[in-house]
């Protein structure tokens, strides 16, 4: 992504990496190839690889060593902007992006769950690709206090980061719930699944940092393309 939206390039390729270890694409003890070749392989400068590295290093997911190379130490408790992003490639990993569809501040829809005080709420509607592949197909509806209104300019690719760094809300806890659904009629010929089609939704329910629910959001997921995962140890 190169757009205003999108994380720093590094962080990028940060995120990346830290999905495929704790996908197990990149295992414990594993060693990295070496930086000139890691960077060509992911279309990159050796600056801006060594800049997320360094950034994995800092977060205790890769340890360098001098004169022999980068290793992984895996760790399922990293820290990372895509902590509670569970969907993933069918065989694991794969970056997140997003495209957005729409924005809108509406009166919050029938039958979701109750969240917040507000009678509207902010819907934003988004495409995501994992490695570039349309994944998932969003629908997040945010608590209308939070904001009066959220300009379309400035969201970032991570809501979670946006609500952070823009409102001063903290997503502290998520529960999930799977289920079958249909594709919405508002899908775009992109997702790749067609509207009224079968399709896996997780509904998801997410709390701030002062114990209320915050946020709501539906997510159809392309079963052809990605799974929904979850880790525990």
């Amino acid at each position: 992504m190169t757009d205003s939206h999108s994380l720093p390039l590094y962080i990028q390729l940060s995120e990346l990496l830290i999905r495929e270890i704790q996908s197990g694409r990149l295992a414990d003890g594993e060693r990295l190839a070496p930086e000139r070749e890691m960077a060509a392989q992911l279309g990159t400068s050796v600056g801006t690889l060594r800049k997320a590295l360094a950034d994995l290093t800092g977060k205790g997911l890769l340890e360098r060593v001098q004169g022999s190379g980068n290793y992984v130490r895996a760790k399922v408790d990293a820290k990372s902007v895509y902590a509670f992003f569970r969907v993933e490639l069918l065989d694991g990993g794969g970056l997140p992006t997003a495209a957005l569809l729409d924005v809108a501040r509406v009166v919050k829809a029938p039958g979701l769950p109750e969240f917040g005080n507000s009678p509207e709420g902010h819907r934003i509607r988004r495409l995501r690709s994992l490695n570039r592949q349309p994944a998932v197909l969003e629908e997040i509806w945010l608590d209308g206090d939070y904001t009066p209104r959220i300009d379309p300019e400035v969201l970032s690719e991570s809501l979670y980061l946006f609500y952070r760094e823009a409102l001063g809300l903290w997503i502290t806890r998520i529960e999930d719930r799977a289920t079958m659904d249909v594709v919405p009629d508002w899908a775009p010929i992109s997702f790749g699944v067609m509207p009224g089609a079968p399709c896996l939704r997780i509904q998801r329910i997410s709390w701030a940092q002062d114990g209320t629910r915050a946020e709501v959001s539906n997510n159809w997921i392309d079963s052809t393309v990605a799974t929904y995962v979850t880790r525990l140890t």
